[in-house]
């Protein structure tokens, strides 16, 4: 099956062709492999080997970016870009803009695995060999691991605020310094623990369980938005919303360069799920349907939840007496309970839906990927989700700066991954792959490379990273932190196109 032909239509026309596919347990997991009596073992599991049937809409990729955007993180995120001293009118061009980048490097990333329904780490086995591929996989499965932790915290703290709500009687024991263990209260540990064993087994349950999940929740939280937005207009009165939100104000083009680095950082936001991006764009029907879908998840969904986001938070000054960018808090100030209750539970399954959809999925095939005999797709997310309680995540999120500098770092890592694959598979590959070859530990396959290590791949990434590392690290480039992530992406694909070449 080369990258123009289509995946069989019957399992009789599969066994035909030497493929077989497996029945049992892996049915309901990252869907029904068809996995070729060739396939090397050590490469192969049913997760990772190309899908027997594609069958997600433009809807569901457009579901998946609902769940991606609607959360707790992406409503602060937005807030925070307020910080920059931008009037609201700035901050939306520059989120408009920016989501419109990360749509269209969406596209480019999603062709491979799309065309080949296979997963992002089996995709990166072109351009970093069929071993090499660990090195991909592994980081963007870290990156995950401490992600999945911080949005399950998100999450746990909306449910807090409901419970306090109505048992104050517990609030001695959401005291940290009298009922804490490792910087986290009581309440919160059982808030944070149930929302992780939720999500875990919505995963349990497979694909196509959360393909339902997420068609059901990014729609969720577009009601409770609008019309907790429709309730703070009420209160606050439409003429006395503000729509300069900034401490700072910028005059003629001065205001230029600080909406392009929040243009930067909505880009970064999104490097990690767009990295990964194959991990969802392999389930699309077609590749027009996965376009369609980014279009309408992206720019047209997240300039229309920013709308909503900026007035929201615009009317917490003249409503609260002060500016709030957490919607978790504004729904916690308002006085009727039932209301109270519904957003925060909103919140909460919204960040659930983020959290599987972005920091889930993707270290489950990246782990899974790394020794398929002995990690399945349930194993390899199971493994993230475990590791993420021991990095203590609140303590990482309660930091001030960890938000922004948290992204900058992503970038450092991602934006390199980002500019060698896209650069191999368009102007080196010609977007031809040989999908048989990415399950292949034959010397003679086409990504063995040496040992299955595609080093040219590797000394390119190295030097990226760590420029794009030293620009978020070191004092003197703390500048160009915000910009990490393309000056990697760039840096990435000019090393690799000029090391290629030799």
């Amino acid at each position: 099956m080369s990258t123009t032909e289509k995946p069989f239509e019957t399992e009789a026309a599969a066994a035909a062709a030497g493929f077989t596919t497996h029945h049992g347990e892996h049915d309901h997991g990252a869907g029904t492999g068809l996995i070729k009596t060739s396939y090397d073992p050590r490469l192969t599991n049913e997760d990772l080997a190309p899908l027997k049937e594609q069958s997600w809409s433009w809807y569901n990729i457009f579901a998946f970016w609902m769940s991606d955007v609607h959360g707790v993180g992406g409503y602060v995120f937005a807030g925070s870009l307020f910080a920059l001293g931008l009037t609201s009118w700035q901050v939306l061009i520059a989120l408009l803009v920016g989501i419109t980048v990360v749509n269209l490097l969406c596209n480019l990333i999603a062709k491979p695995s799309q065309l080949n329904g296979v997963p992002y780490p089996v995709a990166c086995r072109s351009t970093f060999g069929v071993l090499g591929a660990n090195v991909p996989a592994v980081i963007r499965g870290l990156i995950a691991v401490a992600w999945y932790g911080i949005q399950t915290y998100l999450a746990s703290s909306a449910l807090v605020i409901v419970v306090l709500k109505f048992f104050p009687q517990m609030l001695p024991y959401a005291d940290v310094h009298h009922h804490g263990f490792m910087g986290l209260s009581t309440v919160g540990w059982a808030g944070f623990m149930l929302l992780w064993v939720l999500q875990a087994f919505v995963f349990w349950n497979g694909m196509e369980t959360i393909k339902k999940f997420i068609d059901f929740a990014g729609p969720a939280v577009y009601i409770v938005m609008f019309i907790l937005a429709g309730y703070m207009v009420w209160r606050a009165g439409w003429r006395n919303i503000g729509i300069n939100l900034g401490g700072v104000k910028y005059h003629g083009m001065e205001v230029v360069p600080v909406m392009i680095t929040a243009i930067s950082l909505v880009v970064s936001y999104f490097s990690g799920p767009m990295l990964n991006f194959g991990d969802f764009s392999r389930y699309g029907k077609s590749f027009r349907s996965v376009k369609r879908g980014n279009f309408w998840g992206l720019p047209v969904n997240f300039l229309a939840f920013s709308l909503v986001t900026v007035i929201t938070t615009a009317a917490t000054l003249p409503v609260f007496g002060q500016l709030i960018t957490d919607p978790v808090e504004t729904v916690g100030r308002i006085d009727y309970p039932m209301a109270v209750v519904l957003g925060a539970l909103t919140f909460t399954i919204a960040t659930i839906g983020i959290n599987i959809v972005a920091n889930f999925v993707s270290p489950a095939f990246d782990f899974s990927n790394v020794a398929p005999r002995l990690i399945s797709w349930r194993a390899g997310g199971m493994l993230a989700a475990v590791a993420s309680i021991f990095i203590t995540p609140w303590n990482l999120f309660n930091n001030p700066a960890v938000i922004h500098y948290t992204l900058d770092v992503l970038g450092s890592f991602i934006g390199p991954l980002y500019g060698v694959l896209i650069v191999d598979f368009y102007l080196v590959k010609r977007q031809k792959i040989e999908l048989h070859d990415l399950y292949s530990m034959s010397e003679k396959g086409a990504y063995w490379y040496r040992n299955g290590v595609n080093y040219t791949a590797v000394m390119a990434l190295l030097p990226a990273a760590a420029i794009a590392v030293a620009c978020v690290l070191v004092p003197g480039m703390n500048g160009m932190a915000n910009f990490s992530w393309f000056i990697g992406a760039l840096l990435g694909a000019v090393f690799y196109r000029a090391l290629a070449r030799k």
